[in-house]
């Protein structure tokens, strides 16, 4: 394989990694479901749910009944004269000006 190759092969492996980072959840939680169970409870909201189904609960979480998942970002840097505050009812964080509310803030990085 000639360098050229060998320089398209990684270019293209960075732009998949890259591509495929922001798909992924790093907060999650695991659970075990019992053998044969038909309904799981999710413990924040105390509601059953068929297994097979998908819910966002109370702490704005994406459930199963064996995962849940943050769907929300935290933004790490922003402004200075700027603050974050979590939106539960949207399941998001808003970055306004601190004396400004209504203006928003540019974010410069997040983590999930």
């Amino acid at each position: 394989m000639n360098l050229v190759a060998t320089m398209r092969t990684y270019l293209s492996l960075a732009v998949l990694l890259c591509t495929l980072l922001p798909l992924s959840n790093a907060f999650c939680e695991y659970k075990r479901l019992e053998d044969g169970a038909t309904d799981c409870l999710d413990e924040v909201d105390n509601k059953w749910h068929p297994v097979g189904s998908y819910w966002i609960n109370s702490d704005c979480m994406n459930c199963t009944c064996t995962t849940c998942c943050s769907v929300f970002s935290i933004p790490k840097r922003f402004p200075d004269d700027c603050v974050s505050v979590f939106d539960k009812v949207a399941c998001k964080y808003k970055v306004h000006k601190i004396d400004d509310p209504s203006t928003e803030c540019p974010i410069f990085a997040s983590v999930f």
